[in-house]
């Protein structure tokens, strides 16, 4: 797809619930695929704009631990080795566009923090709309005062460097027990994240809106029999 044709398809897509994506995939048979485990949750919850709901397409990035350990005589010496690290095992962030949302899979690295305060703001002025981890999230107070959406599964307080390297971008991975590829749809909001492979969406798209919107029929006169002011979750029916 161009850019034109995934910022049209994204907003087909725009404000459809993890749970109506997952009930749509279970009318095409295929119950339960694409749900990520309930140990990767946001990180923050946006409940009047919802902001922390973001849909994307996977941008997948694979770290493995390091197999080289560095040392240095100062902290002058070894903040520059750092600095190199970061220079060339963060290149994989260049080919970021708008739309992306960046799925990490670093299992085996407990305590090394993937999602920071800064990393993560310099993918969103790429474009990215979030990010999605299977390991953990540093910097987090930054992070929820900047308002990234983030899903991690738990804090981590170490840097990358000398503890893992990239082993590869832009192919498939396993996070929270789900395939993602590069370019599937991935959903996040308070009830976890799902994985709609690519060649499924467009068939799955008016299913989960269909649902969505049944939903929210319902719901709207759900609010005026309660004497509940409608808001924005009822979408049209408000």
């Amino acid at each position: 797809m161009d850019a034109s044709e995934r910022r049209e398809l994204l907003e087909r897509c725009k404000g459809i619930r993890v749970t109506d994506w997952h009930d749509a995939v279970d009318a095409l048979g295929l119950l339960d695929c694409g749900l990520m485990g309930q140990e990767i949750r946001p990180l923050w919850r946006d409940t009047e704009g919802f902001r922390h709901c973001i849909v994307g397409f996977a941008y997948t990035v694979r770290y493995v631990p390091a197999t080289e350990r560095f040392t240095a005589d100062t902290p002058e010496a070894y903040q520059q080795k750092v600095d190199r690290w970061y220079g060339s095992q963060l290149r994989w962030a260049d080919g970021l566009q708008a739309g992306d949302l960046v799925v990490f899979d670093g299992s085996g690295n407990p305590g090394c923090g993937f999602i920071g305060s800064n990393n993560a703001m310099g993918w969103l002025a790429k474009g990215a709309v979030g990010a999605v981890s299977n390991t953990g999230a540093r910097d987090t107070d930054e992070l929820i005062k900047q308002r990234v959406p983030v899903y991690h599964n738990g804090f981590c307080r170490g840097i990358q460097p000398n503890r893992v390297r990239v082993d590869s971008f832009q192919k498939p991975i396993e996070c929270g027990g789900v395939y993602v590829r590069p370019g599937d749809l991935v959903v996040a909001d308070g009830d976890g994240v799902m994985v709609i492979p690519a060649e499924l969406v467009e068939k799955a798209l008016p299913i989960a809106r269909g649902i969505q919107q049944r939903d929210q029929k319902s719901r709207a006169e759900l609010y005026d029999k309660l004497g509940i002011p409608r808001d924005a979750t009822l979408g049209d029916a408000r």
